[in-house]
């Protein structure tokens, strides 16, 4: 029986190669959605539309469920903090600091990963095992274009929109606490203290912050549901996988934004 330590240096030593394969995945699939030839850019359009259907528009009422608690617990627990103190004048400053910048985003990430990348890994497995998809270690340009492409930029769209569709309603279902609890803030002066803890560099950072993590998540989930010709009884494995190094590289890539907003 393998030990704990065995198990542990074999997965040191096969990581580098790993990590290897997963770039010249990253590449290929960068190549593919770049570089398609006239003829087929109507069809890959097509693909891509019926992914972001999928990734992103299904997923708008979970979303705004979760925009809506978020803007209740949120704003709920930083009234009743900020009331004691008198400093309602920092409500906006609160919003924008955890919602709109941390928690939105990483949110949003977790729910397309847990959705539609858990699912793109039963998908494209359930191809592969069938013989319709080569492996990861031999797909070709056609797979890469037509399967692997399509899924990935649908995954950068829809997490980027979705993620300003969940910040908007937590933005708006904060207010609507602060109204409940009678605090005395108008909307104008809400959205001025919005305006006045934002800074230009959020739109530019928030927005690609949003599609990265899109992205990371589809090239994941399509490497791991085409990385070998998967049994049945290994799809809950691999999918598990995929959720867990997907949202993992989603929070090393939301420090390196956080470094972003340190040195503006």
């Amino acid at each position: 029986m393998q030990t704990w330590i065995g198990n542990v240096g074999l997965r040191a030593l096969r990581s580098p190669s790993g990590l290897g394969h997963r770039w010249r995945f990253a590449r290929a699939t960068l190549a593919a959605a770049l570089v398609v030839p006239k003829p087929l850019r109507a069809m890959q359009r097509a693909a891509t539309s019926r992914e972001i259907w999928r990734c992103g528009v299904r997923q708008l009422p979970l979303t705004g469920f979760i925009g809506v608690a978020l803007g209740l617990l949120v704003i709920g627990q930083a009234v009743a903090l900020l009331r004691q103190v008198s400093a309602q004048r920092y409500i906006g400053t609160v919003m924008v600091t955890v919602v709109l910048r941390e928690l939105g985003p990483l949110l949003t990430a977790f729910l397309v990963t847990a959705r539609a990348g858990a699912a793109t890994v039963v998908e494209l497995g359930a191809v592969a095992m069938r013989g319709k998809a080569e492996s990861v270690d031999r797909l070709g340009r056609r797979t890469m274009r037509d399967v692997v492409a399509p899924r990935v930029v649908a995954m950068g769209v829809s997490v980027f929109c979705l993620t300003i569709y969940l910040i908007a309603i937590a933005l708006a279902s904060g207010y609507l606490v602060a109204f409940i609890q009678n605090v005395p803030l108008r909307a104008s002066a809400y959205c001025a203290q919005l305006a006045e803890a934002m800074h230009w560099m959020d739109f530019v950072l928030i927005g690609l912050k949003a599609a990265l993590f899109g992205i990371v998540i589809g090239l994941v989930s399509c490497y791991h549901g085409l990385e070998g010709m998967l049994k049945i009884e290994q799809f809950p494995a691999a999918t598990t996988r995929a959720v867990v190094e997907a949202f993992a590289l989603c929070v090393v890539l939301d420090a390196v934004f956080l470094a972003g907003y340190f040195g503006r």
